[in-house]
């Protein structure tokens, strides 16, 4: 995949911050900000392609109209703008995660340790010592003791890459509000996640292939805690019926959190908590390798609807999203 037709896409409701600052200086990516109701109305800053919510209103009348502001969803106005340019990748990431020197995604398809375990696993037992783990996992695997059976070398199709984060990673609220302490993850060579072996992962450092942009949906009637990991799950199913998988790479940024509440998160986690685990077992059923991926996803929710998981509003505007999806 041509470099060159990378965007990375980031949302803010903040002045510039340094890890904007930072992306905008890597010339080798297109880097689009979403602005949103609460963003500054002056903002502004050099080498980045900059979407008020007038330029949003503008490129995409309805769509725009559709989705909620002071949301995160917002984001997939800044997908559209790089899909309609021509974006091969997309890059997923915030505006308080800061890029080492040495960030980057690996290749799309090469060898890699493969995980093979079946079901939810803490994938982050291979990146670190601590006890840590990934926001949306199920609350019954945080405890799990035994370690990840892994085979080395093997060759894999990567659909979407998750990059973890260091000093204060993506976990859940009840992982902050018991340790709340910083993590550096070991660097490591990356590792695959083998069809059925399945991991949260979130839209703070993550990179999609153009085959799967279908799956850059966010779902922007679920609690706030909940969108991207929804995202997550409901896409991993999808992408192992056209010989996709999930990998993970070192931590290649710096978060530096912006503040939260966490009980507040905790109570906009509840949803997560209580369905992470369904997810799968619900969406599985209404799959087939017959259809594509875009009548894949719409299947899913549609199944996420009859369980009450999502309210009807979702499906509308996942309706307007696959329509503007070439």
């Amino acid at each position: 995949m041509e470099i060159d037709s990378a965007y990375i896409v980031i949302t803010t409701i903040n002045y510039p911050t340094e890890a904007v600052k930072k992306f905008s200086t890597m010339q080798a990516y297109n880097l689009v900000v979403v602005g949103d109701k609460k963003t500054p109305t002056d903002w502004s800053w050099k080498n980045v392609n900059y979407l008020s919510l007038d330029i949003q209103n503008t490129e995409q009348p309805q769509f725009s109209k559709m989705l909620p502001v002071n949301h995160d969803g917002r984001k997939m106005l800044g997908y559209l703008h790089a899909i309609k340019r021509g974006a091969n990748i997309i890059i997923d990431t915030d505006d308080d995660n800061i890029p080492y020197d040495f960030w980057r995604f690996p290749s799309f398809e090469s060898d890699y340790d493969l995980c093979i375990d079946k079901g939810f696993i803490n994938v982050y037992k291979e990146f670190s010592e601590e006890y840590v783990w990934p926001r949306g996992l199920p609350l019954a695997c945080i405890r799990s003791a035994s370690g990840l059976k892994i085979l080395k070398g093997e060759t894999s199709m990567v659909g979407v890459w998750q990059g973890l984060a260091n000093d204060d990673p993506d976990v859940d609220a009840i992982y902050r509000l018991v340790f709340d302490k910083p993590v550096v993850f070991k660097r490591r060579s990356p590792v695959i996640l083998e069809n059925g072996c399945i991991s949260p992962f979130n839209s703070q450092n993550t990179a999609f292939r153009k085959e799967l942009f279908p799956l850059l949906y966010l779902p922007s009637f679920v609690t706030f805690r909940f969108t991207d990991i929804l995202r997550g799950l409901v896409a991993q199913p999808i992408m192992w019926l056209y010989g996709y998988k999930l990998g993970f790479t070192e931590a290649t940024v710096l978060q530096r959190r912006n503040p939260h509440d966490y009980v507040k998160d905790f109570i906009s986690e509840i949803p997560m908590y209580e369905n992470s685990q369904k997810i799968i077992e619900i969406i599985t059923p209404r799959l087939s390798t017959k259809q594509s991926v875009s009548s894949n996803l719409y299947e899913s929710y549609e199944a996420l609807y009859e369980k009450n998981i999502v309210p009807k509003q979702e499906l509308e505007l996942l309706q307007s999203w696959l329509s503007l999806i070439p």
